[in-house]
C-alpha cells in the first residue's frame, strides 16, 4: 500500500472532563460507543487499524465495500465502527465484542446477521498530501465535501459549534447507547497519541450489593468487587465489577471481606456460577476469553444474606443490556441501605433513539 501514512498509527485520545466546554473555537461531536478504526485505503486496497495497531480488517467484511464505494481512492480516515442493535434503538457493543472471533465463517454469519456502520470524524492524509498539520476546521471541512453523498453503512458523523445543541445530544444521545460528547478544538493539528480532545461522559450513582470478589493479580488484596441489583422476580443480576483501588485500599478490602467468605456459598444466590469455576470446562462464566487471555478471572463469593450482606454506592456512565458499561467505581459503603432495596428501579434510563436519528445530528 502506497500512502503518505502507513499503519501502524496511533489515533488521538481524549481526556475525561464533566462539564461541556465553554467559549469559542470547539467542535461538537456525539461521543460513539464502538471500536476506534483509522481506515487506510489505496484504490482497491483496504486496511482497517485498531487504536491499539491491531488489524480489523478481516472481522468487519461487510464494511469493505462500502468503504470502497464511499471513500477517495487513496486516503487514511480516522472513524468508528459501530453495530446498530436489531430494533434500530441504538448501540450494540456485545456484537461488536463478538466479531473479534478466529473462525472466518462465524465472522460471515455474524455479519449478514449483525451488519456493522462506519462513522468518520476526520481526514489524516489524501493523495499525497498529509493533513496532520494542519487545523481540525480544515479537515472538517474536506472531510465534508468528500462524504457529501456518502450512504449507509459509512456515515460522516454530526458535527456542531453550537454548545446548546452538543447539550441537547449529550442528554438525548444516551437513548441511542452513546455515553457523551467530544469536544475538539477547531484550530488544532491532529495529535497522535496525545489526549488533545475532550470527553465528557454521563456519570450517575447505584447501589448495589456486593456478592463477591477477585483477588488481585499481585496478589496482595481485592482486585475488583463483583456488583449486583435485584431484578423484578428477586433474582441478584451480575452487573458489573468496581476496580481501580489503590493498594492500601485493595488490602483494607481484604480484610473486611474476608471473614465474609465463611459459608458463603450456601444459598448464595450465584452459587452456580461458583461452583462452574471449580470445575474444568472450556468455557464457564468468568473463565478467560479471546479479550482477556491469560487473566485469572475466578471469583471469592461472600454471604449476601440481608443481615450480613455489604452493600457498596458505585459511579457508572451507562448501562447496556442491564450491565454497566465503562468506569465503575467505588465511592463508598452504604450500611444504611437494605440489599433487597438494590434493584434495577432505581438507575435513571433514557428513552430508547434510533440509530438513524443519532447519524443524522436529529434532536425532538
Amino acid at each position: 500500500m502506497d500512502l503518505p501514512l502507513l499503519p501502524p498509527f496511533k489515533p488521538m485520545l481524549a481526556k475525561l472532563t464533566r462539564t461541556i466546554p465553554e467559549g469559542d473555537g470547539w467542535l461538537f461531536e456525539p461521543k460513539w460507543d464502538g471500536f476506534r478504526c483509522i481506515v487506510f485505503r489505496d484504490g482497491d486496497e483496504l486496511e482497517l487499524a485498531s487504536r491499539k495497531e491491531r488489524p480489523f480488517t478481516r472481522y468487519f467484511p461487510e464494511l469493505l465495500d462500502p468503504l470502497r464505494a464511499a471513500l477517495p481512492a487513496r486516503c487514511v480516515i480516522d472513524g468508528e465502527i459501530v453495530i446498530a442493535d436489531r430494533d434500530g434503538h441504538g448501540l450494540d457493543f456485545d456484537a461488536l465484542l463478538q466479531r473479534i472471533h478466529p473462525a472466518e465463517s462465524r465472522v460471515r454469519r455474524l455479519a449478514a446477521e449483525t451488519p456493522s456502520s462506519y462513522i468518520a470524524f476526520d481526514l489524516l492524509a489524501i493523495d499525497d498530501e498529509v493533513l496532520l498539520e494542519r487545523p481540525l476546521s480544515e479537515r472538517r471541512a474536506r472531510l465534508a465535501e468528500l462524504l457529501v453523498d456518502v450512504v449507509a453503512p459509512v456515515h460522516l458523523t454530526p458535527a456542531s459549534t453550537d454548545r446548546t445543541e452538543a447539550e441537547q445530544w449529550f442528554g438525548r444521545f444516551e437513548g441511542a447507547g452513546l455515553d457523551g460528547i467530544v469536544a475538539k478544538r477547531l484550530d488544532e493539528p491532529y495529535q497522535p497519541d496525545k489526549r488533545a480532545l475532550v470527553k465528557v461522559k454521563h456519570e450517575r450513582t447505584a447501589e448495589c450489593v456486593v456478592a463477591g470478589y477477585r483477588i488481585h493479580k499481585d496478589e496482595q488484596g481485592v482486585g475488583s468487587l463483583l456488583l449486583g441489583l435485584y431484578d423484578n422476580e428477586d433474582r441478584l443480576q451480575h452487573v458489573g465489577v468496581a476496580s481501580g483501588f489503590s493498594v492500601k485500599f485493595r488490602r483494607e478490602l481484604l480484610a473486611e471481606l474476608e471473614p465474609r467468605t465463611a459459608g458463603a456459598m450456601e444459598g448464595h444466590p450465584w452459587q452456580d456460577w461458583a461452583e462452574w469455576q471449580q470445575q474444568d470446562v472450556s468455557r464457564k462464566p468468568g473463565a478467560t476469553s479471546r479479550w482477556n487471555a491469560g487473566k485469572d478471572l475466578s471469583w471469592v463469593p461472600i454471604r449476601t444474606a440481608s443481615d450480613d450482606a455489604l452493600v457498596a454506592e458505585v459511579t457508572f456512565g451507562q448501562l447496556e443490556n442491564r450491565r454497566f458499561r465503562h468506569g465503575v467505581s467505588f465511592v463508598r459503603w452504604r450500611p444504611d441501605r437494605e440489599p433487597t432495596s438494590c434493584r434495577y428501579d432505581q438507575l435513571e434510563v433514557a428513552d430508547p433513539v434510533a440509530f438513524d436519528e443519532v447519524v443524522a445530528g436529529a434532536v425532538s
